[in-house]
């Protein structure tokens, strides 16, 4: 994979990691469009440019990753975080052999828009405006919503925020404690694809980090990589909260139906 498509891709990981719209389906389709070979260092590198996303988030938000007298907040995300670090663990290779199938993946697209239609009707109850507000037990139960996205196509920050609603947070709070969440979530999952998963590249079975310094290439495409998820996740994430305020879900769930069709006859009739 050379710069430039690691690019394309990077910019795609940083628009849609934290937007209700599966950057996962994202990530798949630009690849196919861009005729960019499906090997595991690619596998590999959509999972570590997440470190890229994440910065954006602690940098966004410093005052509340950097406060650490404030020790509640980090036991109520390492709590959250549980679910996903068991299940994912356990079920890693089931959701890496539906990766390489899109059209499942371009059909929970289409119903989870669906769901984000009406899911301002199905949560109007919001007593919790703050990440203070949030109780362990809320927060263990939003990580078990999140776990849904385990699915690709469904979208952790989709999973994650219509979690937090259901728990009565407010459009705005459950969105930042998804942002919050995915901190820590995709932190374990980068490390564990650079240092502790065992890729099967070429024949030869090679750690992540391995691979990225395999070549030139790879590392300059890594870096880079991340380096532009920050800088657009960061973007992104500012839009997105805008777009919740004045208008909620809406807007996302038409865009889900919408590229999920796209996809869907894409790869139903043209591969």
């Amino acid at each position: 994979m050379d710069l430039i498509r690691a690019i394309v891709i990077a910019i795609v990981e940083g628009l849609t990691e934290y937007l209700p719209v599966s950057s996962t389906a994202h990530m798949i389709f630009t690849s196919s469009l861009f005729g960019i070979q499906e090997d595991e260092f690619v596998k590999m590198f959509q999972v570590s440019i997440q470190f890229g996303a994440i910065l954006a988030v602690v940098f966004l938000y410093w005052k509340k990753f950097l406060d650490f007298s404030n020790i509640k907040f980090y036991l109520k995300l390492a709590v959250a975080v549980i679910p996903a670090l068991v299940l994912g663990y356990l079920f890693d290779d089931m959701i890496e052999s539906v990766l390489g199938d899109p059209v499942p993946i371009a059909v929970v697209l289409i119903l989870g828009g669906i769901v984000l239609l009406f899911v301002d009707k199905f949560f109007t109850t919001h007593t919790v405006h703050d990440e203070k507000e949030i109780t362990y037990k809320k927060a263990f139960t939003i990580g078990l919503w999140q776990c849904l996205a385990m699915m690709p196509g469904v979208s952790r920050s989709a999973a994650s925020i219509i979690g937090g609603m259901q728990q009565k947070l407010t459009r705005v709070a459950a969105a930042e404690f998804s942002f919050f969440l995915a901190v820590p979530t995709m932190l374990a999952v980068t490390t564990y694809s650079i240092f502790l998963k065992k890729w099967n590249h070429h024949g030869v079975d090679q750690k992540g980090y391995e691979m990225i310094f395999a070549s030139s290439e790879n590392t300059m495409s890594f870096f880079v990589g991340n380096v532009v998820a920050f800088v657009v996740a960061v973007i992104a994430i500012k839009f997105f909260i805008g777009v919740l305020t004045k208008y909620g879900f809406k807007p996302w769930g038409w865009y889900r139906i919408i590229v999920g069709i796209v996809l869907l006859i894409y790869f139903t009739q043209f591969q």
